[in-house]
């Protein structure tokens, strides 16, 4: 299964007021697993920044000025997510500004969703963790993903960030703890460290016929020691 962790930076929050995209960045996955084949592309969005938007990701107009307008990086864009699985945090935001761009190009291009199916990891962290902080940041905090270089936003480290955090919230449980502490996210211990591209697929070591067999022996033998159920629903 093929996936590109996808984040975007802009000019400003709303594409309907002419905001534009200045920044991509696409991480992509192949079954589970990172492949260093990314994507990165600044935007020359022919408009200024919004001084708010500047403070968030620290691009200026003059770094820009000399990269590529989105008419001429759209295909290669297009070429590169075309058939995957979008995981994007809060991806109404970034699917809204890619929707109006190719929209604007008026090329005959389809919304984001005809070439592409889109996850949103924000819906997903809000329905795993109710109630409960679901930035990036905070989600990086309750799984342990190590995001000290992020000082101001970037399209290519968040996703590379966001992928991390993806792969974790999807294999596993990130707490062994059996209630809700608001004071502390998770739980853990050592020093952080960023997930590895190279990493090997976890080794599944599947118990015996024997194995089996004397695992529901000793649980038996405990049943009728104890004289209780060891569940609700034993019988």
């Amino acid at each position: 299964m093929r996936q590109i962790v996808l984040d975007t930076e802009t000019t400003g929050l709303e594409p309907s007021q002419g905001h534009r995209i200045i920044e991509i960045g696409c991480v992509e996955l192949m079954n589970r697993r990172l492949t260093g084949n990314n994507l990165h592309i600044y935007i020359n969005p022919e408009r200024e920044i919004d001084a708010g938007a500047l403070e968030v990701h620290g691009i200026t107009n003059e770094f820009l000025a000399d990269k590529p307008v989105f008419a001429e990086i759209a295909k290669t864009f297009l070429d590169f997510v075309e058939g995957a699985e979008l995981i994007i945090h809060n991806a109404p935001f970034d699917i809204g500004f890619l929707d109006h761009e190719l929209q604007d190009l008026n090329r005959g291009f389809n919304s984001m969703a005809s070439y592409c199916t889109i996850l949103d990891t924000l819906a997903m962290a809000r329905k795993k963790h109710p109630g409960q902080k679901n930035s990036l940041d905070a989600l990086c905090k309750r799984y342990f993903v190590d995001n000290s270089q992020r000082e101001l936003h970037g399209a290519l480290l968040d996703a590379e960030i966001l992928a991390d955090v993806y792969l974790i919230m999807t294999g596993g449980q990130s707490s062994f703890s059996l209630g809700h502490d608001s004071g502390s996210e998770g739980v853990g211990a050592g020093k952080i460290r960023r997930l590895a591209k190279d990493r090997k697929p976890l080794k599944v070591i599947q118990a015996s016929k024997d194995e089996v067999q004397a695992h529901l022996a000793r649980l038996e033998s405990i049943k009728k020691e104890s004289g209780q159920k060891l569940w609700p629903g034993d019988d």
